[in-house]
C-alpha cells in the first residue's frame, strides 16, 4: 500500500514484521514486530486529521503461527 506522502508499506513476509519503504529510494525507513503474520494489505485511514495504517494478522501461511489482531499505527504529521 502506498501513500499520498511517498511512503510504501509491505508486510508479506514470514518474519512477521510491516515494513515502511520510501516510494523513490526504497529505502526502508522503519518497521516493527507483528503479532502474527500480516498476509493482508495493508489500510489506511484518517480520524480527526491523523493518518493511520492498520493489517490484519492473521498469520497460519508459509508455516508460521496463527494470530487473530488487527495493528493499527498512527503516521507523524
Amino acid at each position: 500500500m502506498s501513500t499520498a506522502g511517498g511512503l510504501i508499506f509491505i508486510a508479506m513476509s514470514k518474519g512477521e514484521r510491516l515494513h515502511a519503504f520510501d516510494q523513490e529510494t526504497g529505502r526502508l525507513l522503519w518497521q516493527t514486530n507483528l503479532p502474527a503474520g500480516g498476509y493482508a494489505t495493508p489500510a489506511t485511514y484518517e480520524v480527526k486529521g491523523r493518518q493511520y495504517v492498520v493489517i490484519a494478522c492473521g498469520g497460519g501461511k508459509m508455516h508460521t503461527k496463527s494470530g487473530d489482531a488487527y495493528v493499527a499505527f498512527a503516521l507523524r504529521k
